[in-house]
């Protein structure tokens, strides 16, 4: 976004600063100035001049001698000017006195420092400085376009100069041009009236708008044309208002001025107008020839499909269902927010007008603006979302301007659609807050007085400030500190010590079951791995799920970077499975790794609300260890995180990737929260591992759940424990977990632990049968066991054991 100096000092009068001031006070109050350049820099001693003769040079065709009148005397200059000529005169022309500097040569290339003019002769005759071409005042014919190709510039006729005068003003170039670095969320900023606001406030100087006055004649813009908007989402307000009897030309020198002043050619007054509106009110405006119009009827609505449209510059441009578009009775006639159609373009020939200001859907500009590519000054602005209530003012302006041009005469009324409107914000004021957060003491009313600068209002029933709709950035009280911060000064805010409790810091507390999670797997001899969560739809096929099979149901990626990486994995084990294998294909020896990740899966498909996440405890090993040291690193974790009561292990898992005689399903209090075992061989071999693979995964929310930190103090016992062993001959259906729990449940409050020490299999033992060893502790906490209970409890033991079959080996 760039401004002139001088546009800015047009609503704000009373504003007088140097450039560097500006630059800085700007940026303190919160509208970055990037930078700035002064347009006269490099010029120096340069005023109007007239000349009053000239002559043709002695000893050259090609040159002439001028008598040129610079107000305080009359000075013979030298020059090969193609459009000064002998016999002519009269015209008043830019002159760089001896000892003074242009900026560049008469090619348009610009000299840092200058160039310094000196007396001297140009073959034989004296020549006291030089007239010059506007390319070496440093500017151009797009800017100047009454300047000549070739030769010096010459005042037009009617141009209102005196001899004598500063010529650097007379053309406007004393002008310094500002360079801000406006944030997204400051969308009033990408105005000139919003960077004179800002900078009235900064200033403490008074904001004066232009005052846009009632326009139109006696007619309706209603009977001239019909608007309708089929998709209110992407068009919140479409305004139009239609000018007839126009008349093109060009536009005023100040207007010429201010719009080269922001890089935009001036063109012709009605073009000039809308370009000046857009940079004035930040509002992009559209002019279409009336009658091109077919059916005098707009229309709002989505392209089709591959439509194809010619914008204004000539280009075919194809289009896609999501691109708005602008559309008469018949056709389309522009690209919504972006660029009009050469079907309607504004021409010489043009009578009637139709003047156009809406607000359109951001996003969709911005997006739309890359489908078809191409960006242009309006889609840039429309990007930011654009405030609609300031569609009227700006279209208000623009005809307001035409009549005094006399560019045309105004239709009263305009066709104004607008579905929804949108109404300022409310925010409670709280000044206590905003001094406590800032760490000030201002008061109130100074904060008010701030307010009321740049256009807030207060409600005083309410104690609340309201928000003009152009403000976009102003939802909360935080909001409102940052108002009083900018022009309070933020270099006036004193050092202040933080407020508050300090407090200890720690994990959270599933971050420290994890932690736990670590330290036991890296206790154990696991390394830590990290895998992708997407993966490729042929990893259930690996591990032998069946079609039907519930971790099929994965969410699918709209981007994917291939088909490996098209699904949210529903199950840990590829990722696992694919790190061992590459470690065994580079034949490392007894690995063992194991990750903290996450499985996603869905609620329903398709998606409706997010996933659920779920965090799995996955280990993974081949080589030293089987089925057992896994399950015994499993039961260390438990035991660690407070999960002491009894571990059950259920063989009947139906893990279609697991063996099938070495699985099991871990059952804590009742709750399924993993499951262990060995690899299926064919699943191994499908990844290329050559060995015996063992894995474990853990569900971790319901770990975090049964986990507790809480511990329980017992003291050391006082009274003797009593051992017994028992040597049994048990049904290999039978289950160890299943002896345990009789023995648990016949033991009594004297059963203190048992221990299985001995498991045998063989030729002593009859078949079908396998022989279990466990020794059993008992022991009284208030007394000395006496023989007759010990001998009642492993009795009622026995009995149980009994009548699930097994026997006792004498």
């Amino acid at each position: 976004m760039n401004t002139s100096l001088s546009w800015i000092k047009a609503y704000v009068p009373e504003l007088s600063c140097t450039a560097q001031e500006y630059t800085d006070a700007m940026t303190l109050s919160g509208t970055k100035v990037e930078g700035f350049v002064k347009q006269d820099a490099d010029l120096e001693k340069i005023v109007v001049g007239q000349i009053e003769s000239i002559e043709p040079h002695p000893d050259a065709t090609k040159l002439v001698v001028c008598q040129v009148n610079v107000g305080t005397e009359t000075v013979q200059i030298v020059t090969g000017a193609p459009n000064v000529k002998p016999g002519e005169s009269g015209q008043k022309v830019v002159v760089v006195l001896d000892g003074g500097k242009v900026a560049g040569g008469h090619d348009g290339k610009m000299t840092p420092g200058g160039i310094q003019i000196k007396k001297g002769k140009l073959r034989g005759v004296e020549s006291s400085g030089m007239m010059c071409s506007i390319e070496e005042l440093g500017s151009s014919r797009e800017l100047y376009p009454e300047a000549p190709e070739e030769g010096i510039y010459i005042f037009p006729e009617d141009a209102e100069v005196q001899v004598g005068e500063d010529a650097i003003h007379a053309l406007g170039l004393d002008d310094v041009i500002f360079e801000y670095e406006i944030t997204s969320n400051r969308v009033d900023c990408y105005s000139v009236l919003g960077i004179a606001r800002e900078a009235a406030a900064t200033f403490g100087k008074e904001f004066v708008p232009p005052i846009v006055t009632k326009t139109g004649n006696d007619e309706d813009a209603n009977d001239y044309v019909k608007v309708t908007v089929k998709d209110p989402d992407l068009c919140t307000r479409y305004c139009a208002r239609v000018v007839k009897n126009i008349k093109i030309g060009p536009s005023p020198k100040w207007m010429q001025r201010r719009l080269a002043s922001n890089g935009i050619r001036p063109i012709n007054n009605i073009v000039d107008i809308t370009n000046y509106v857009m940079e004035e009110y930040g509002q992009p405006m559209h002019a279409y020839d009336y009658d091109t119009i077919a059916g005098h009827e707009i229309i709002v609505r989505r392209a089709e499909k591959d439509e194809k449209f010619v914008t204004l510059d000539g280009q075919e441009r194809t289009m896609d269902e999501n691109v708005l578009m602008i559309c008469d009775g018949e056709k389309a006639v522009g690209i919504a927010g972006i660029m009009g159609g050469e079907n309607s373009m504004i021409t010489d020939q043009v009578k009637t007008m139709l003047f156009e200001a809406a607000c359109f859907d951001g996003t969709n500009i911005r997006l739309s603006s890359k489908r078809v590519g191409l960006r242009t000054d309006a889609s840039g602005k429309f990007e930011k979302g654009l405030d609609p209530n300031n569609a009227q003012a700006a279209i208000d302006r623009a005809c307001q301007l035409v009549e005094e041009l006399g560019a045309g005469e105004v239709v009263g009324g305009m066709v104004d659609i607008y579905t929804k409107k949108k109404e300022p914000v409310r925010v409670p004021f709280e000044p206590e807050k905003i001094n406590a957060l800032l760490g000030t003491e201002i008061p109130a009313e100074q904060m008010l007085g701030y307010f009321r600068k740049i256009d807030l209002e207060y409600d005083a029933k309410t104690n609340e400030v309201i928000a003009p709709t152009f403000r976009h950035d102003l939802f909360r009280t935080a909001d409102l500190a940052e108002e009083v911060a900018r022009f309070y000064g933020y270099d006036n805010i004193p050092t202040t010590l933080p407020t508050g409790e300090a407090t200890t810091g720690k994990l959270s507390y599933k971050l420290r079951i994890e932690e736990i999670a670590r330290n036991i797997a890296e206790f154990c001899g696991f390394s830590q791995g990290m895998t992708y969560s997407f993966e490729s739809p042929k990893v259930f096929d690996k591990l032998l799920l069946a079609p039907d099979a519930p971790e099929r149901q994965a969410i699918t990626i709209s981007n994917p970077l291939g088909e490996d990486f098209s699904i949210m994995r529903t199950i840990s084990l590829n990722g696992m499975l694919t790190s061992l294998a590459f470690n065994y294909n580079h034949r490392n020896k007894n690995v063992r790794l194991y990750e903290l990740g996450n499985i996603y899966i869905p609620k329903e498909l398709p998606l409706k609300e997010l996933p659920d996440e779920r965090m799995q405890f996955t280990l993974g090993m081949y080589g030293e260890g089987d089925f057992f040291h896994m399950k015994g690193v499993v039961e260390e974790f438990f035991e660690k995180v407070g999960m002491r009561k009894k571990t059950q292990y259920d063989p009947k898992a139906g893990k279609p990737f697991l063996h099938p005689g070495r699985q099991a399903n871990i059952i804590y209090d009742g709750q399924i929260v993993g499951y262990l075992g060995e690899i299926h061989p064919q699943v191994a071999d499908n990844y290329g591992i050559g060995e015996k693979v063992y894995v474990a995964v853990l569900d971790m929310p319901y770990i975090v759940e049964a986990a507790t930190f809480d511990r329980k103090y017992n003291g050391i016992a006082r009274f003797p424990a009593v051992t017994r062993d028992l040597s049994m001959v048990v049904p290999k259906e039978i289950l160890a977990g299943q002896i345990e729990a009789m023995i648990e449940q016949r033991g009594g409050k004297i059963l203190e632990s048992y221990q299985l020490f001995d498991i045998y299999e063989g030729a002593q033992i009859k078949p079908g049968y396998k022989s279990m060893a466990y020794s059993v502790v008992f022991r009284a906490k208030d007394k000395t066991l006496e023989e007759a209970e010990i001998t009642a409890a492993m009795k009622k033991i026995l009995n149980g054991l009994q009548s699930m079959g097994i026997e006792l080996r004498q």
